[in-house]
């Protein structure tokens, strides 16, 4: 399975893409008709070519900016209200982007208020539409019908951790089959159903479009010969794995086999041009990072000076294990009390009383991660990969957490999948639920996914969301 597309993307979120992408081509037309009715700006006319770089530049950074924030998550969890602050915050941003490239259109170049107009126009009709899916349910559209084949342990997953209506947005089950194999501790509170007949004939009287096989055990309880004959009828057969992975965005640790990771695609060997090429890039990255946050870690370096004395040490060095299980040492700006581990080597909570005053703003925001810049540099890190232990934590997950040690095969990162993914987490289940989700990562690690995580962990810090 290749990294996320857009055509990999549920029916429901490409339509709101495309419906959006229409919304906002249409917002600039409009403002400049206006203009032109009532004469309110005046400015030197565009042609129909410049008109349409012009069209696609404002809907292209407008979406960008929507999907920076979060709008277009699939699994979005946030009402009406919410969205319309992240669309806000959106149209800000898109509205400054434009006002810096706008001048680069010389003699053609727009007025700031008509930008301004345009602006406030593709704000009034985009929260009109995603309040008008609101009312609707527009992300109930085009559910697949699934069937579960087995009402066990395996199967109860889809029931106990994808149970919300934002977690089934995409499908909906009709049920799950009984097979003698299920375990008593299995699905509770959904349709059970006893199978007389032939499996693929309940299927096809039902509408089913995706069987799910989640069976405890296998052997001698799945019947090859019917899950042939749903395929070649068209039902999609899913292995539960493989389910989850596609709906959940990441791989269930406590349910993977040795074949499943032998046959399954991903996973890729290590490539030491792209290796190369990745860490020139993240090293130039770092740089540019460097250059736009100097002042934010300056103002940080002279609060922390006046909050705890000058003698204070500001930066924090912590040894933490990266690729192939080598332990180097991680930069950050202290944001815990010096006596933080006189007691030894501790999990930070999400509400840990050894965090200072400062030091739950710099947490909050990401600040106190900055001077791994250096890190990057370094080579130590990269900026997406699945965020360094300490070896204290590591040796202990590993001994009790399946395929831990498989989150070594790539270079840490300061963003990852996980953390767009899981809120705080400071437990040995916790670190399982990232494991999934690190697992995924490595799984489809490619440029464009790396790309997508970095866009997407502005909402992270805008929002102080994960760890």
């Amino acid at each position: 399975m290749s990294s996320p597309k857009f055509r990999d993307l549920p029916l429901a979120s490409k339509f709101l893409i495309i419906i959006e992408f229409i919304l906002l081509s249409v917002a600039l037309p409009s403002t400049l008709y206006l203009n032109d009715s009532i004469s309110f700006i005046s400015f030197t006319p565009i042609t129909d070519n410049h008109l349409f770089v012009y069209i696609l530049v404002f809907a292209l950074l407008n979406q960008l900016s929507s999907l920076a924030i979060g709008l277009y998550n699939s699994k979005l969890r946030v009402n009406f209200r919410g969205v319309f602050r992240r669309q806000l915050m959106c149209v800000a941003v898109a509205f400054s982007i434009l006002t810096i490239i706008n001048p680069f259109y010389g003699e053609y170049a727009l007025p700031i208020e008509v930008l301004a107009f345009a602006s406030l126009v593709s704000f009034i009709l985009i929260n009109s539409f995603r309040y008008f899916t609101f009312q609707i349910d527009f992300f109930g559209l085009n559910k697949r019908v699934i069937l579960v084949l087995g009402a066990g342990e395996r199967a109860a997953i889809i029931e106990k951790r994808m149970r919300r209506d934002v977690d089934r947005q995409d499908f909906s089950v009709h049920g799950y089959i009984i097979l003698d194999c299920d375990s008593e501790e299995g699905i509770k509170n959904e349709t059970r159903i006893n199978l007389d007949g032939s499996l693929v004939n309940y299927a096809l009287e039902h509408s089913i479009d995706e069987i799910v096989v989640a069976c405890d055990d296998r052997r001698n309880n799945l019947s090859m010969d019917d899950l042939f004959a749903c395929k070649i009828r068209g039902i999609e057969i899913t292995e539960m794995l493989d389910f989850i992975e596609r709906e959940k965005g990441q791989i269930a640790v406590n349910l993977i086999y040795p074949s499943w990771v032998i046959y399954s695609n991903g996973f890729a060997s290590v490539n030491y041009l792209r290796n190369t090429l990745d860490w020139i890039f993240n090293a130039i990255m770092a740089v540019v990072l460097f250059i736009f946050t100097w002042p934010v870690m300056l103002i940080t370096i002279i609060l922390m000076k006046l909050d705890e004395g000058l003698s204070a040490p500001v930066f924090y060095l912590q040894e933490r294990v990266g690729a192939d299980g080598e332990p180097f040492n991680i930069v950050k700006f202290r944001s815990m009390r010096l006596d933080a581990e006189k007691f030894g080597a501790q999990m930070a909570s999400e509400d840990d009383p050894r965090i200072t005053k400062i030091g739950n703003y710099l947490r909050k925001y990401r600040i106190d991660e900055l001077p791994q810049i250096y890190n990057v540099i370094c080579g130590h890190m990269g900026f997406v990969g699945p965020r360094p232990e300490r070896p204290e934590f590591v040796q202990k997950l590993i001994k009790n957490t399946p395929y831990y040690n498989e989150r070594h095969n790539v270079k840490p990162g300061l963003t990852g999948w996980a953390q767009l993914n899981y809120p705080y987490g400071a437990t040995e289940a916790d670190s399982l639920e990232k494991l999934k989700y690190d697992l995924y990562y490595i799984k489809h690690r490619s440029f464009l996914l790396d790309l997508l995580i970095l866009v997407r962990t502005v909402e992270v810090v805008l929002f102080g969301k994960g760890r």
